[in-house]
C-alpha cells in the first residue's frame, strides 16, 4: 500500500539535510528538473539553486534527470557544469542504471529528488534507492505532468485516508 511513500519529503531542495545524507554514504544526488530545480517558466538556473548546486558539487555527484527536452535540460546542465540526462523516460529505471554503471556506484549510494509521486519517486522505488520527494515549486506544470498529477492526487487521498502520507506533513 505504501509503495510509492518516499523515503523523505521535504518542503524544497534547500530544506534537504545534505549533510545527514552525506554521512549516511550518499554519493549522487539526482535531481529532477522541473517543479524541482526551477520553475517550468525559468530558461536558466535560479542564482539560488545555482549557489546551492555548486555547494553540493563538492560533497556529491549531481546529475539533473528530467522527462523533458535536450533544448531545456541544457541551459540548467551548462550553466551548473553537471551531467543531464534529457527524455529520461522516468518511471523507466534504464537511466538510474546507466548513472550506476558511469559513476561507478552502489545503489546505497544514490538519491533521487523530485516533485513527482509517479516519476521521480516511483522510479527510484522500482530501481531501489533512496528517494526525497519536495514539493513543486510552482503550480504550472507540462501539459503531460497534469495526468501524472491527477494519478498522484488519487494516491495521495488513499494515503491520506490511510494515515501513511500526507502532503505538507514534511519528515526525514
Amino acid at each position: 500500500m505504501d509503495y510509492l511513500k518516499p523515503t523523505i519529503y521535504r518542503k524544497n531542495i534547500y530544506d534537504i539535510n545534505y549533510k545527514k545524507l552525506k554521512k549516511i554514504g550518499i554519493k549522487c544526488l539526482i535531481f529532477d528538473l522541473d517543479n524541482t530545480l526551477g520553475l517550468i517558466k525559468n530558461r536558466v538556473c535560479p542564482k539560488e539553486t545555482k549557489k546551492l548546486i555548486n555547494k553540493l558539487k563538492k560533497e556529491f555527484i549531481v546529475i539533473v534527470c528530467s522527462n523533458n527536452t535536450k533544448k531545456r535540460l541544457t541551459p540548467y546542465t551548462d550553466e551548473l557544469e553537471i551531467d543531464g540526462v534529457s527524455w529520461s523516460f522516468k518511471p523507466s529505471t534504464r537511466v538510474l542504471k546507466k548513472i550506476q554503471n558511469k559513476y561507478n556506484l552502489e545503489k546505497q549510494e544514490m538519491c533521487i529528488i523530485g516533485d513527482q509521486l509517479v516519476t521521480d519517486i516511483l522510479s527510484g522505488k522500482k530501481y531501489n534507492i533512496m528517494t526525497i520527494l519536495v514539493d513543486p515549486l510552482g503550480k504550472k506544470d507540462l501539459k503531460i505532468t497534469i495526468l501524472n498529477r491527477v494519478i498522484e492526487n488519487i494516491i495521495l487521498k488513499k494515503y491520506k485516508k490511510n494515515k501513511i502520507f500526507e502532503r505538507g506533513n514534511y519528515y526525514e
